[in-house]
């Protein structure tokens, strides 16, 4: 099984808060839903794509409460459904069983281990939404076989970021890219093999 991770990202990186205003204010953020104002066909096709091909989605805890809190309640979007249906994974040493959103399993422990063994079943992408410190993690496990950017033309100056400083370095390979008519670029980048 192969573990995407989808993000949507600002030119200088940043990855917080990119839905709506009031989504992640961590650390005073205050540019929330940054990523809105950028959204067309081409990116929503995009979004639509990677979901009809994932089989799984994985999530931290925080991204998971937040996506649980606004998902199944919003009605007439196509995605809410996909997203009730799908199998959910959520990394977090603090939630507890049962989760309260339907098709969802905890990874209680240690992210990176439970994560190793799901890729080793067989089936459709995994694919993390968000996520940020988990997204990091994996990475520093080489866990992750593709990142999938969606690169916004905005800088903000703060915010967390997908590749904070103090990140392992890395090198990758770019497997695809297409512009938006929004100037957002969808990029597909591969680990480099060593």
């Amino acid at each position: 099984m192969k573990l995407v991770a989808f993000e949507h990202l600002t030119l200088d990186g940043v990855m917080q808060s990119p839905g709506g205003p009031d989504e992640d204010r961590r650390g005073g953020f205050k540019h929330g839903g940054w990523a809105g104002p950028n959204t067309d066909e081409v990116m929503s096709k995009a979004i639509g794509n990677s979901m009809s091909t994932s089989g799984s989605l994985l999530l931290g805890r925080f991204t998971y409460e937040a996506f649980h809190a606004y998902w199944p309640k919003q009605k007439n979007n196509p995605f809410t459904d996909v997203l009730n249906q799908t199998q959910k994974y959520v990394a977090s040493r603090t939630l507890k069983e049962p989760l309260p959103w339907s098709n969802s399993t905890l990874l209680p422990g240690d992210a990176a281990a439970a994560v190793a063994k799901l890729k080793n079943q067989p089936g459709k992408d995994m694919v993390v939404l968000g996520s940020g410190e988990l997204v990091q993690a994996l990475l520093r496990h080489d866990l992750i076989d593709e990142l999938l950017l969606l690169i916004h033309p905005v800088v903000l100056g703060s915010g967390k970021r997908l590749f904070p400083e103090g990140s392992p370095t890395s090198r990758l390979e770019l497997a695809d890219s297409k512009p938006t008519t929004k100037g957002v670029m969808i990029t597909t980048y591969r680990p480099k093999k060593k």
